[in-house]
């Protein structure tokens, strides 16, 4: 009888330091596929929602600019030579005379007729003031709106009444903002003194401007 016991009772002591491998290693936190000691030897680990592809990561942004200044961020007319910039910055100057002349012929009153004579004044002064450092440049300077403006004129002369004065200050805070980008962002790279004198001068008015008509927008809403 004792020669049967003995063989299975050896065969059981040999099977139990299996066992108790296959738990400790269960225990690790390993899937029960995975051995240690493979390629794929690595705790699972719970991804953040969203974080499945780089598109669905926040994007990165800079701090928010500050009211009625220039945007670091935002659009810009073209300016990548002085001589584009100065020709950006007289379609400008048309854009805001002309649809400011359309604002008066409309018969706006009160702040938003003010603020239409200032655009007229102001904007023909900074041209005037360009015109010399242009044309020491051999830059011949547009004498209309750009293309953009010149389609939309006609929208905005379908327009009358409260519609017409709403959309008229709409563009003059949107032309601003972005002439005010655009004289900052040149400002940091053009080497001709006569030409930083001009946007040094002319920078303020900008923004005077675009206060003005953000205030003047926020009062007609």
């Amino acid at each position: 009888m004792n020669r049967f016991l003995l063989p299975l009772l050896g065969a059981a002591l040999f099977a139990l330091p299996a066992c108790n491998s296959e738990s400790d290693t269960k225990g690790q936190g390993f899937s029960e596929t995975t051995k240690p000691g493979t390629a794929t030897e690595t705790p699972a680990a719970t991804m953040p929602e969203g974080a499945g592809k780089p598109a669905d990561m926040p994007a990165a942004t800079g701090s928010a600019p500050t009211k009625g200044q220039p945007d670091p961020y935002g659009p810009t007319a073209p300016h990548a030579t002085d001589a584009e910039f100065m020709q950006s910055a007289a379609h400008s100057d048309q854009n805001e005379i002309q649809l400011s002349k359309m604002a008066l012929a409309k018969g706006v009153t009160g702040d938003t007729k003010s603020f239409a004579e200032k655009m007229l004044a102001d904007h023909a002064k900074s041209t005037a003031a360009l015109k010399p450092i242009a044309a020491k440049a051999g830059v011949t300077l547009p004498t209309d709106m750009d293309a953009d403006h010149q389609k939309m004129a006609p929208v905005m002369q379908g327009l009358s009444g409260k519609a017409f004065e709403d959309r008229y200050l709409q563009q003059m805070q949107a032309d601003h903002q972005k002439t005010a980008n655009t004289l900052a962002a040149h400002q940091q790279m053009t080497k001709n003194p006569a030409l930083m004198g001009w946007i040094t001068a002319t920078l303020p008015v900008v923004t005077e401007h675009l206060g003005m008509a953000t205030s003047d927008a926020r009062m007609k809403m």
